[in-house]
Formats: structure tokens, C-alpha cells, sequence
């Protein structure tokens, strides 16, 4: 007789503990992949983008990028852009062999983004060359609701829009004859 209420009981107790922490979940990883034909070769591209801080040269958003230790892994990018706002990268690889390079930044300054991990890659493609810009990130406000201007789909949307202004900025520059 006493056993049918605890069965209740410990059946609520689990369902709660499955429901709990499905309510309590936090932001998910974002991703965003962005690539470009550029008819222009590799080693060209490359020579564009491979000065982690040549930034400036080609993201038409970005107004200087020095950088602390040039390509050496740990080198610090102090960006500043155009519209105001500024932002922290620190370099984590650089393999010139590869024509590619990898950097983070904890917080997103200016995007609304946290834990940012982004790698821009050039590969040959025949007579011309493909470029990759890959990111993995937060949104900018950690917790549950966020605001408009800091939940996924604004980061999303950010990250996207720097990548794909840089790399249509980048064939622009590489294709100049």
C-alpha cells in the first residue's frame, strides 16, 4: 500500500531532475563558416592576410590592428574599427606552410560574442585560391533572455557580416591587376 505513493513520488523526483536542468541551460557554441573564390592566386592572398597584424589592410571595418609580437604565437591585436569599438585577439597558431592562422578572444568587445576562436585559411584552387574564415563563439549575454543585441542570433549575424565584408573586401584587393 505504501509503495505506490513512493513510486509517485520518486518518479516526480526524477522527472524534475530531467526537466531542471533542460530550463536552466545556458547558451549554446555558435558557428560560422565563410568562404570566397578569389581569382587570384594562393601565395598572392596569402601575402595579404598572413601579417596577423595586416588587418587593417584588407577588413574594411578595421581602422588599425597592431599587434603585440608580430605572427608568434601569444602575439596580443589591439583591433580598433572605424565606427568606434575596439576589440583584444590573441594569437594562437600560425603556419605559414598551411597559409593559415588561428586567434581567440575571451571577450567580444565591440560583437556581441564571448569565448571567440576564429581561423582564416587560403587554399590554391586552380589558377586562383579559396580563403576560409571559420569562428566558434557564445553570444555576448551569458544567461537565459537575453537581450535582442546580445543573444544568438545577434552574434550570428555579426560574426557573419564581419566575415563576409572582409573576405568580399579581400577578392576586391587580391583581383586588382
Amino acid at each position: 500500500m505504501h509503495s505506490r505513493p513512493f513510486r509517485w513520488l520518486t518518479a516526480l523526483a526524477l522527472l524534475a531532475g530531467l526537466v531542471g536542468p533542460a530550463a536552466a541551460h545556458g547558451p549554446t557554441r555558435q558557428k560560422v563558416v565563410e568562404t570566397i573564390t578569389i581569382d587570384a592566386p594562393a601565395d598572392k592572398v596569402w601575402a595579404i592576410v598572413a601579417n596577423f597584424d595586416a588587418l587593417k589592410n584588407w577588413h574594411p571595418a578595421v581602422a588599425e590592428s597592431p599587434a603585440s609580437k608580430g605572427n608568434e604565437e601569444g602575439s596580443v591585436r589591439e583591433l580598433k574599427l572605424k565606427g568606434g569599438g575596439a576589440l583584444t585577439e590573441t594569437l594562437e597558431s600560425h603556419d605559414t606552410a598551411k597559409m593559415k592562422y588561428s586567434y581567440r578572444a575571451k571577450d567580444g568587445g565591440a560583437l556581441p560574442v564571448t569565448n571567440y576562436t576564429s581561423t582564416i585559411t587560403v587554399k590554391a584552387d586552380g589558377k586562383g585560391s579559396v580563403v576560409e574564415w571559420r569562428g566558434a563563439f557564445y553570444r555576448g549575454y551569458p544567461n537565459n533572455d537575453p537581450p535582442p543585441d546580445q543573444n544568438d542570433e545577434a552574434a550570428v549575424a555579426a560574426i557573419t557580416g564581419v566575415y563576409k565584408s572582409g573576405l568580399a573586401n579581400l577578392k576586391t584587393i587580391a583581383e586588382r591587376k
